[in-house]
Order: C-alpha cells, then structure tokens, then sequence
C-alpha cells in the first residue's frame, strides 16, 4: 500500500514535542512524529494512553501545553480558528443528530453553510451515501440503523467536507467483528479514492494491522515506536509485544 505522496489533495502532519497536563495530570508527554502524504497513519495504543487528546489537539479542539502541531508546515490554529486545511472527523459515537434524517445528517454541512443549492446537495448526499454502500438510505431516521451503518452515514457526512485530512476516533467501537472488518474496508476504499491522509486512532489491533501504512504505538502519553505493521510486530519491546499478543486466559477454577 503505498501513500499517494504528491496528491495535491495529500497533506503532512508534524506532531512536535507535544505535551499536555490536565490538573496534576501529564496526558502527553513529549510525543513527535510525522504523517506521510497520503498514507494511513494508525494510533494504536491501550485505553488511557493519550489516544483521543492526541486526535483532538490535531483537529485543533485542544490546546497543547508544549510543543507543535503543523500540516504542510503551517501551525494548526487553536481552539474557535479555522484551518485553511479542510479537516473531517469521525468520532467514536457517530453523533448523528435523531431529529434530521440520514440525508440531512450527511448534508448538514451545505445546508447551513449554504454552499449548494437543495439540488446540489440532494446529488452530492446521494453520492457520498453511495460511496459508503448506503445507497437510497436519505429519507431514514438514524435510528433505524444499525450501530455500524451509522458509523458509514458519519463517514459521508464528513466526505461532503472533501477533506484532505481525515480523522478517526476509535472507529470499530462497539461494533461486531463483521462490521468492524467492513468499517476498515471503508477507510482503504477512502484512501484509495480520495488520496486524503488519514489518521485513525484505536486499541483494535486487528483493524491497524490490516488498514495501516504506519503505526505509532503509544503508552502512557509517549510514543514507543512508530513503524510499518511487520515493524511493529517484530519489535522487542516488551510493552509493544504485551498489547499486540494480549490474549483472554480461560480461567482454570471455571473448569468442569
């Protein structure tokens, strides 16, 4: 899978020497690394370890203590200011707003901005919604979706953005292992339609290994090791080779 470096569409991210405290509490704790053009950059590390705070600084819903965040070499705005980079995320809860209906969700954005004409975005919901296998679905109430067809109406609703920077949080959560591996397919099927970057953070390690151009495992808000997936398997580093081999031990006093 190689990154579409010179999309025009492409854009890099710097994440420099990061660091934020809540409180008394360092949640990041000097984190750098750097996302390729193009590529699927996964975050991958257990619940904790700074996973989503990293994703929100990114996005500029956060506010770092320290440190840098730069897309094509210009620093992300903080909180309230507008990128000139179009930026798209999917939350882990798909937030779909129950009084609207699928159609609406996924156009909201044209809508209130007022960027197209009802036709336009009648076509352009149409084909988003088509793009992620929900063909016809406009006039649905979100809730008569399931939880993972949900998730896909999120993710056209963040394609009408067009972005060039695509954002994750935890996208397989509280899915069934199917619709986890449908959900994973519907990211390699972004990246090889719209050359975006994108940044996918999760603990599901089937989905990283199996969507990643790279990976950076975090713990404990610092960076262990970032590497393509046979990198990161073939790591020593005990805490990296304790999460991705993590196995349910059936109890003995459970035994007939």
């Amino acid at each position: 899978m190689s990154a579409s470096a010179h999309h025009p569409e492409s854009v890099t991210v710097e994440v420099r020497n990061l660091r934020k405290s809540f409180d008394e509490l360092e949640v990041l704790k000097g984190v750098s690394f750097t996302v390729q053009p193009g590529e699927i950059f996964v975050i991958m590390g257990p619940s904790g370890s700074g996973k989503s705070v990293l994703l929100k600084h990114i996005v500029g819903l956060e506010t770092p203590d320290a440190g840098d965040i730069l897309i094509q070499g210009e620093p992300v705005p903080n909180s309230g200011a507008r990128s000139q980079y179009r930026m798209a995320m999917v939350f882990q809860s798909p937030a779909l707003l129950t009084s609207l209906t699928v159609g609406e969700n996924v156009g909201l954005y044209l809508s209130e901005h007022r960027l197209k004409s009802p036709g336009e975005i009648a076509a352009i919901v149409a084909q988003k919604l088509d793009a992620v296998g929900l063909k016809g679905l406009e006039n649905r109430a979100p809730n008569e979706l399931s939880g993972g067809m949900q998730k896909r109406v999120a993710i056209a609703r963040a394609l009408v953005i067009e972005p060039q920077l695509f954002l994750f949080d935890e996208p397989t959560s509280e899915l069934d292992p199917l619709m986890a591996v449908t959900i994973g397919e519907e990211i390699l099927k972004l990246k090889n339609r719209t050359h975006a970057t994108s940044i996918v953070v999760t603990h599901d390690r089937t989905l990283a290994f199996s969507i990643a151009d790279h990976i950076a495992m975090i713990e404990d808000g610092q960076i262990l090791f970032v590497g393509t997936p046979d990198e990161v398997r073939r790591q020593s580093d005990p805490r990296i080779q304790k999460f991705i081999h993590a196995e349910l031990t059936p109890s003995k006093s459970l035994s007939p």
